[in-house]
């Protein structure tokens, strides 16, 4: 019952963040570029805002959950007198989603900071700037979660 929980938070941080992700990307900016600068970067900068405090969340799911129930796999076969090796597909998920977390700290604290003190000053060629930036690496931590996704599902056997 616990395994099945934590899987299903796990799972659950990842749609929340993949699929904010997805949204943002390909229907929200494609759809606010009928509006002028000063409204488009203001309203990023508050969407943004929103979505990077639930990825915040999502991401500490995702990183406890997943420790947890690598642990729990490890201590159980432990237990029994089998030796633990974690499968090349979880790792690949590990490697990749602290991958995915370290660039989300760099927009969220970087980029997400510069976008925010441009908007602050009303310097929209500055916001327009940093939210290029953020869409950017936004777009790289969309094809890393997608890879993610295809290596847990297909398997990495060839």
């Amino acid at each position: 019952m616990l395994y099945a929980t934590l899987r299903t938070i796990h799972l659950l941080s990842i749609i929340v963040w993949v699929g904010g992700m997805v949204f943002a990307h390909f229907f929200l900016r494609p759809a606010l570029t009928q509006l002028d600068a000063p409204q488009r970067i203001r309203l990023m900068h508050h969407v943004l805002g929103r979505f990077f405090n639930a990825v915040l969340v999502a991401a500490a799911l995702t990183l406890g959950s997943g420790i947890w129930m690598i642990g729990r796999t490890a201590r159980q076969m432990a237990q029994s007198g089998v030796k633990f090796n974690m499968p090349l597909e979880w790792m690949v998920m590990a490697t990749l989603g602290l991958l995915m977390m370290a660039i989300f700290g760099h927009i969220r604290f970087g980029l997400y900071a510069r976008l925010s003190r441009a908007v602050t000053a009303g310097d929209w060629p500055a916001g327009g700037a940093a939210l290029a930036s953020i869409r950017t690496w936004v777009m790289v931590n969309l094809v890393i979660g997608v890879v993610i996704v295809l290596v847990t599902l297909i398997g990495l056997s060839v």
